[in-house]
């Protein structure tokens, strides 16, 4: 054991649960918050253009949640592996799922990217562009795919930190990065007039950013897994399939979960067509706003699934317990104290991305059902993350499966028939419900199971080894 895996050892093992996963969600949620932002930063000054160039933003995150899904799948499959092979001493393992998890993501972003050029029209209006939002969605458009390797390799080297407990390092190339697009909106779109391909360069240009960043945090020795030339030449070998299909049965939930956010999206904008370009840029108004508060979440929850899947990669239960609670405590409080006054001010929220009647009056009561939806996603949002990052793929597959999926697009697609666009605008708020109620037998029944007691691993005596060597020089001095 080195010195790097000796202070690894001590912040993850013997650091009291809780206050770690505040430590480490504090750098998580701010990089989630200012990513976010940024997300948000872009429907501001778009909507300055027109409605229509509005919705079109809200069109193009789908591919945003395209290139997500499979970044997120890679990163979160090679992370969960990474941080319980680390914590039973297994280095080897930990190289080769950083290798090949980062390569593949960086091909499979390729992929993604050359087949939505070409394809662009009409995969522009297969996502829910009317003819008026076309022209808007597919200018944006090329800017977000060109940028979709190097926010597919973002999200590899993200999880990568984070699951190392390295959640300041991650966050610092994903603000970086948020800052500059902030800051490039208005240049490129009204200094340079570019209008919304102003928009779209400054995402792109800020994506690339962040991820040379995020890639020098990893290269210059911050993380204990390394990127080795050996692994990625064997290419296809059998080893390196076998890690990644690992790789992606522990990252499959991420997949589901953004696939399905990006699936519903696009049924939402074309369920919301009948209402108009208003109705649209209404929901994705909303809906930005409602990823915004639900990326605190998303932040606290990653502050949580390094500690939770190195805790039980060393078989220490009684901390898995106690950072499941601590994260489900501190995110109950921190999204009433977000969610309540969005409630109260929801109009005066969407009146701040465009002071359009009919968008403000759709905008205001989406809103006000997306902030009770926030308030009910902390059990079953750290639920999600618990069984996937100790392993547990198939329940965390089947829970992916229930929010974005089983029940927001029937919702979506149903209640307009019975409520007509408050169908829309609540469907979010009832699937999060309903997502809750299900998750709590699946939780009851895993910590019914779980061990009473601490196991002693190999990594404890290493740690041990480790300190009496640093120890007896000291009595002896």
């Amino acid at each position: 054991m080195n010195k790097v895996e000796f202070r690894q050892y001590e912040k993850m093992i013997l650091t009291p649960a809780p206050r770690l996963v505040v430590r480490l969600a504090v750098p998580t949620t701010l990089s989630m918050m200012i990513t976010m932002v940024y997300n948000l930063a872009d429907s501001y000054f778009v909507g300055k253009l027109s409605t229509s160039a509005s919705a079109a933003v809200g069109v193009v995150m789908v591919i945003q949640a395209v290139f997500q899904s499979f970044g997120f799948m890679f990163g979160q499959g090679a992370g969960s592996n990474i941080s319980r092979r680390l914590s039973s001493s297994d280095k080897k393992a930990a190289n080769r799922f950083f290798t090949v998890s980062f390569i593949s993501s960086l091909a499979v972003g390729t992929i993604i990217m050359l087949f939505g050029l070409l394809f662009i029209t009409p995969f522009m209006r297969f996502i829910g562009s009317t003819e008026t939002i076309l022209p808007y969605s597919r200018q944006y458009a090329y800017y977000i795919l060109a940028s979709g390797p190097a926010l597919c390799g973002s999200c590899v080297l993200n999880n990568v930190l984070r699951f190392e407990g390295k959640a300041f390092y991650a966050m610092i190339g994903l603000v970086s990065g948020g800052i500059l697009n902030m800051l490039g909106d208005p240049v490129f779109m009204f200094m340079f007039n570019m209008g919304i391909d102003g928009a779209g360069l400054s995402t792109a240009i800020s994506q690339y950013i962040s991820f040379f960043i995020l890639l020098y945090m990893v290269i210059s020795g911050n993380t204990i897994s390394r990127f080795k030339i050996s692994y990625a030449l064997e290419g296809f070998s059998e080893k390196n399939i076998k890690f990644l299909l690992n790789i992606i049965q522990t990252g499959f939930p991420s997949l589901i979960r953004q696939a399905l956010n990006s699936i519903g999206t696009s049924v939402l904008n074309r369920c919301a067509m009948p209402y108009g370009d208003a109705a649209i840029a209404a929901m994705t108004i909303a809906g930005r706003v409602m990823m915004f508060m639900g990326s605190v979440m998303i932040g606290i929850g990653q502050g949580f699934q390094p500690v939770v899947a190195y805790s039980y990669g060393a078989k220490k239960y009684e901390r898995v317990r106690k950072s499941y609670f601590a994260t489900v405590a501190l995110s109950l409080i921190v999204m009433c104290i977000i969610a309540v006054p969005s409630f109260v001010f929801s109009e005066k929220i969407v009146a701040l991305f465009r002071k359009d009647l009919l968008v403000m009056q759709y905008g205001m009561t989406a809103l006000k059902c997306m902030c009770i939806a926030v308030i009910m996603q902390p059990i079953s949002v750290s639920a999600n993350m618990l069984f996937q990052s100790i392993g547990m793929s198939k329940t965390a597959s089947f829970l992916a499966l229930l929010r974005s999926g089983l029940y927001y697009i029937p919702l979506v697609l149903i209640l307009p028939s019975f409520f007509n666009i408050f169908g829309l605008q609540s469907a979010q708020m009832w699937a999060d419900f309903l997502t809750t109620i299900t998750s709590l037998p699946f939780l009851i029944g895993f910590f019914m199971k779980l061990p009473k007691k601490d196991e002693r691993t190999l990594i404890d005596e290493e740690y041990e080894l480790e300190k009496s060597k640093i120890c007896i020089p000291l009595k002896k001095a």
